[in-house]
């Protein structure tokens, strides 16, 4: 894939996280595992917290949601082995997370209670977040150019800043304007990306999105936002059409401001 120069007007990089910063094999084999091996004894431990229990407030104002919408919703199967209330009330929990998780959701409550467990595994050395190796060198790059960047994960803005800020390569986090996350809107919704847009203060057209997701992309193409589809080992493979209608990358090297060797 060949070099591609930055259009002469943008000033701000706008970044996915999953398949775009960082190998999708972290989210899908280290981080959702976690989630899954540890939330019952996560949740035990910590449920009389405020967190927590702000946490489980979510979960429960989703459901509601998803019940009012007429969404399917998780089917709770009776347990012998629960006994009390509270073990009842956090076993739902559980299945709820656990059938979310299953139907790959973006929910703000999920990923809030997500990020709150990452948190722990992260700040106990359990977890280093992975960035490919093209990215730091490029981000240092685009900021020395006078560029900003910004991410924009469906992970939480705290998820986002656990995986920098405790990364392979060290602290991160001085690296990056700001995070958005699904508080914006969903990533395959173009007023999300205008959201973005108005909350950073510059038109959508000063604005390069970098996913690898081409859905993502067509939203952000619907604002005005220059896009770039970015492939990498392991990332859904793009139809013959979607690779012909959108530049490509395959590392952030190949990415040049106007005027820079």
């Amino acid at each position: 894939m060949a070099t591609i120069s930055l259009p002469a007007n943008v000033s701000v990089m706008l970044l996915d996280i999953e398949g775009t910063t960082t190998p999708i094999t972290f989210v899908k084999d280290i981080l959702f595992p976690y989630i899954k091996e540890h939330i019952e004894n996560y949740l035990s431990t910590h449920w009389e917290e405020d967190e927590c229990k702000q946490d489980v407030q979510l979960l429960k104002k989703q459901t509601e949601q998803d019940i009012r919408e007429h969404r399917a919703c998780p089917v709770h199967s009776p347990d012998q082995t629960v006994h009390t209330d509270e073990e009842k009330a956090i076993r739902e929990v559980v299945d709820n997370v656990l059938w979310q998780m299953a139907a790959d959701r973006k929910t703000t409550a999920l990923k809030q209670l997500q990020g709150h467990m990452w948190r722990t595994a992260y700040m106990s050395g359990k977890i280093k977040g992975e960035v490919y190796q093209d990215v730091v060198p490029a981000i240092r790059r685009w900021r020395h150019q006078g560029l900003k960047v910004y991410i924009y994960s469906s992970g939480s803005v705290e998820a986002q800043k656990l995986l920098f800020g405790y990364s392979v390569e060290g602290d991160l986090l001085e690296l990056f304007d700001g995070h958005f996350d699904t508080n914006m809107g969903l990533k395959v919704e173009s007023k999300s990306y205008q959201r973005i847009a108005e909350r950073i203060g510059c038109p959508p057209e000063d604005i390069l999105f970098l996913t690898d997701v081409t859905r993502e992309a067509k939203a952000a193409v619907e604002v005005g936002m220059n896009v770039v589809v970015v492939v990498r080992p392991g990332n859904a493979e793009l139809a013959e059409e979607e690779r012909s209608h959108y530049s490509l990358i395959s590392s952030f090297s190949q990415l040049q401001a106007t005027g820079s060797a």
